[in-house]
């Protein structure tokens, strides 16, 4: 049996731009992809905390150091400069793999600038 768990999270995010003619996803400044181990092009799950919309898209690179996070496409209509979000994938995992799993959490400024990285790697040995 497989389980699905929170793999990667940037946590309160500001959105920085939306882009209606652009064709589909999220811009993601590459500093906070490498810390969370999101990868380009990987599926997220987006959560805007200001109108309570979740949807799916897929994480782009924007410039690293930019501080951009844009939504994309029909999901610009999602969410306006300034909300808040936050930016998820998840990972599928054996009862084995699960006893190395370590979800990573950036928590970052409201500028985008990562302020923390947090890896929960002892979350499951209480289970």
């Amino acid at each position: 049996m497989q389980r699905t768990l929170l793999l990667a999270k940037i946590h309160n995010c500001t959105l920085t731009g939306a882009n209606i003619n652009y064709v589909g996803s999220i811009s993601i400044d590459q500093i906070l992809l490498d810390k969370s181990g999101i990868l380009p092009y990987e599926q997220v799950q987006v959560v805007n905390n200001a109108n309570g919309q979740r949807f799916i898209t897929y994480a782009i690179p924007a410039p690293a150091h930019s501080g951009i996070i844009e939504l994309n496409g029909a999901a610009a209509r999602l969410g306006i400069i300034g909300d808040r979000v936050i930016i998820m994938t998840y990972g599928q995992f054996t009862s084995e793999e699960l006893k190395s799993y370590t979800p990573t959490v950036v928590i970052v400024d409201e500028k985008n600038r990562p302020l923390e990285v947090r890896r929960y790697d002892d979350l499951l040995s209480q289970v």
